[in-house]
């Protein structure tokens, strides 16, 4: 009886086994409101400069939770601060454990300045995450839009086939178009749920004020959005102008590759007419094609992963000058009908 049950419950392991392999794909970030208030108090309190921080928590599911985090020391370029900045994080998470609150890594945050956040620097901190973390998350908090009146916290990951993409270091014109890759497929933004625990939603609760409000909060109505406006517009100009240099960069490629090729197919038709001189004077004919000419060397292609990241951030610029605007002209548009009034 043993024997006959055995391959059963063998096989039945085996595809157990294979299906906890495949894990469902990432629908949602779910942020205690703790975590949101710790990420906010830091960025801002060290803005303008750049922070980051270790996220923890759980991976259940499609849900990442996150539980808890703690700040990064700012970082130094010397050796021995950076070892000490490891030994910090490492001796954190020890502590954690010790009093039974999560301390299982499911990514990092960090701050950003008017949006710019795609950087070459972002990317290696994924990949460098990926190689022990199967899934992770980057929490980016803006504060320079909280004057705003809008809380710019996103969840990104990067896409799969651009991380297969990037482990090959080869971002040539014909592999993107093999892969269908284009720029908008670098990051995946995940949508974030900030959830509070029952006792934290029944103090809230109490310390709402059950008086009907009787001031009105005239700050909504200023129409002075120069300051951050022109920030926006000065960035994207700057971006613009980095565009600009990439392309010319291909420019100068192709009108080499252009040129190269004008000076193979006169050495192929030189060496054709050559061979046919052999072969009428009955000598062996040359090789058409010589690899040690340097003619046929081939001019190495530039990585086009500079241009896709600065046309994301050129996006990204785009999209908030228009949220912006958007709500100028539905106060210009408010002001004038009261005066018309």
């Amino acid at each position: 009886m043993a024997n006959t049950t055995t391959p059963t419950m063998a096989r039945s392991f085996l595809q157990v086994a294979a299906t906890e392999e495949v894990a469902p794909p990432l629908r949602a970030v779910q942020i205690e409101g703790l975590v949101v208030l710790k990420i906010i108090k830091h960025c801002k309190e060290l803005s303008p400069s750049l922070v980051t921080g270790q996220l923890l928590g759980l991976d259940v599911g499609s849900v990442l939770e996150v539980t808890n985090c703690f700040p990064f020391p700012i970082r130094e370029e010397d050796e021995e601060i950076e070892a000490e900045g490891a030994n910090y994080q490492l001796e954190m998470m020890r502590c954690l454990r010790e009093v039974n609150v999560d301390n299982n890594t499911v990514g990092w945050y960090q701050s950003m300045l008017f949006g710019c956040f795609q950087t070459v620097e972002l990317i290696e901190t994924f990949m460098n995450y990926q190689e022990n973390i199967k899934r992770c998350v980057c929490i980016i908090y803006d504060p320079s839009r909280a004057n705003q009146g809008v809380l710019a916290l996103k969840a990104l990951k990067l896409s799969d086939s651009f991380m297969d993409l990037y482990r090959s270091n080869n971002f040539t014109g014909e592999k993107l178009r093999e892969k269908n890759l284009s720029w908008v497929d670098i990051f995946e933004e995940i949508p974030i749920k900030v959830s509070n625990s029952a006792l934290i939603s029944a103090f809230m609760t109490e310390l709402e004020d059950d008086t009907p409000v009787t001031q009105c909060d005239y700050d909504r109505l200023q129409l002075s959005t120069s300051p951050y406006l022109e920030r926006n517009v000065e960035f994207l100009i700057e971006c613009m102008d980095d565009l600009s240099i990439e392309q010319q960069k291909f420019q100068y490629y192709y009108r080499n590759l252009s040129r190269q090729q004008a000076q193979q197919q006169a050495w192929l038709q030189k060496r054709r007419s050559e061979n046919m001189s052999r072969k009428a004077a009955g000598e062996e004919p040359l090789p058409e094609e010589d690899p040690s000419n340097p003619v046929f060397k081939p001019i190495p292609e530039p990585s086009r992963l500079d241009s896709f990241l600065i046309t994301n951030q050129i996006a990204n610029y785009c999209n908030q000058i228009n949220g912006v605007s958007g709500q100028s002209f539905s106060r210009l548009y408010l002001m004038k009908a009261l005066h018309e009034n």
